[in-house]
């Protein structure tokens, strides 16, 4: 006589098993339809944003450099506010680089702005203060990655005013 998957009594530890393979497999399916693609490309607007993220954060690495030479005193300080400015400015162009493949948009070069004289410490704080806004204006409006990237340039841009630069 052939017995039936679903005539012979399930025990306990087979039902808890169920249960779990049950709740992984919703999860699983949860967490892939969350982070999947939605269909949608990334908007012109949406890439400019973030292009001017990347430029305000190359901008404020150069000055932070340039100030090095007329604030020796805090040249430690200032080689770390423009390598964290260069390390966003390289993060936020590796997002571009990716949003814009999916746009297909014309690519613009960056022209280099001609030297100018180096920026004072309230200058750099002021320039400071306003990439920390504008990123975490920025994020609040994104998702996923592009958001977490945002919050962690507006958090650094804080926190180099506050303990770098006080």
């Amino acid at each position: 006589m052939r017995t039936s998957f679903f005539t012979r009594p399930l025990s306990r530890r087979a039902a808890l098993r169920a249960a779990g393979g049950a709740a992984l497999g919703a999860s699983a399916l949860t967490l892939s339809v969350g982070c999947s693609d939605s269909g949608q490309a990334d908007s012109p607007a949406e890439i400019d944003a973030l292009t001017a993220q990347a430029e305000r954060a190359r901008r404020d690495s150069v000055n932070a450099t340039a100030a090095i030479a007329v604030l020796p005193d805090l040249a430690a300080a200032l080689g770390v506010v423009a390598a964290e400015r260069g390390a966003h400015a390289d993060a936020l162009g590796a997002e571009i680089a990716r949003a814009a493949a999916a746009v297909a948009s014309p690519t613009t070069t960056a022209v280099s702005a001609p030297p100018v004289a180096p920026p004072t410490l309230e200058q750099l704080r002021a320039d400071l203060a306003d990439a920390q806004k504008d990123a975490a204006r920025l994020a609040r409006t994104q998702s996923g990655y592009r958001a977490g990237l945002l919050g962690s340039i507006s958090a650094a841009c804080a926190a180099e005013q506050a303990v770098l630069l006080p």
